[in-house]
């Protein structure tokens, strides 16, 4: 059994020598998990705990042009980083070479933009977290969900540990479509914040949570595809994806549901 444990230990170390890029330890926020903690546990108390009370007794901030600015950022960030992303060889990734990815001396190339590219999609999401900030500030508590701030919390946590511990090819297509969907999702919240004279254009509220869910339901396909046909990929870090896809599937069409189908029963 002993021996057992050591066969495995020894291979994952392999495993993890080949795909973890060294200088990701020297980019910012990579050197330890503490800085990365810090801050997500900050945001947690502040808009669980602190922010509301600090806003009970003062008006809400408008902060209308924040918020132009913020949104406006984030679908140009988000269309910045689909570019990026798409720079990584996708067409290697999808092909047979590609699911034996790590053995292949492009490999090693791939890696490295990849590695680039996590890092960046791992500062989007401590971006995202103004999200919630804002929601606070603002007192639209009622907009402060467990979908909300799990969704938030874990992609910022995961992203790190990903880059830092397990990088995988499986990131570069979740990665993507991730962003392509926050490119529609924050171009709906600049709409939103131009004024009420906009509100004609966002008659497709609902439909985000359409493609929230689609995107889901592309990624689990995929993670599940790269399973059957026995790809060289991270598979601890698979079950992962696919466990908290499964999540936000039930959670998004729990919203979904309680939003929407319920107001029209």
């Amino acid at each position: 059994m002993a021996s057992l444990i050591r066969l495995v230990v020894s291979n994952y170390n392999e495993v993890l020598k080949n795909i973890k890029d060294p200088i990701v330890d020297t980019w910012p926020l990579m050197g330890s998990p503490g800085p990365m903690l810090c801050i997500v546990g900050t945001y947690l108390i502040f808009v669980l705990k602190a922010g509301p009370k600090m806003m009970e007794k003062r008006p809400a901030f408008q902060l209308n042009t924040v918020m132009i600015l913020y949104n406006a950022f984030q679908v140009l960030f988000s269309i910045w980083l689909s570019s990026l992303i798409l720079n990584i060889d996708m067409k290697y990734v999808f092909s047979s070479h590609g699911c034996n990815f790590r053995f292949d001396p492009k490999a090693e190339l791939i890696q490295k933009a990849l590695s680039r590219s996590a890092w960046w999609y791992f500062f989007a999401k401590i971006i995202e977290l103004l999200d919630t900030v804002f929601f606070v500030l603002r007192k639209k508590q009622n907009q402060v969900t467990f979908l909300h701030v799990y969704h938030h919390t874990i992609t910022a946590v995961f992203s790190w540990c990903y880059l830092k511990l397990l990088p995988g090819e499986q990131g570069i297509i979740i990665g993507f479509l991730n962003s392509i969907v926050h490119i529609i999702m924050y171009g709906y919240y600049f709409i939103a914040a131009l004024g009420p004279k906009y509100r004609k254009y966002l008659w497709w509220k609902k439909y985000m949570t359409w493609i929230q869910l689609i995107q889901f339901g592309i990624i689990l396909f995929y993670l599940i595809l790269t399973l059957a046909m026995d790809c060289q990929f991270p598979k601890i870090l698979t079950y992962f994806f696919v466990t908290n896809v499964i999540i936000f599937i039930y959670l998004f069409s729990d919203f979904y549901r309680k939003a929407y189908k319920t107001k029209t029963a």
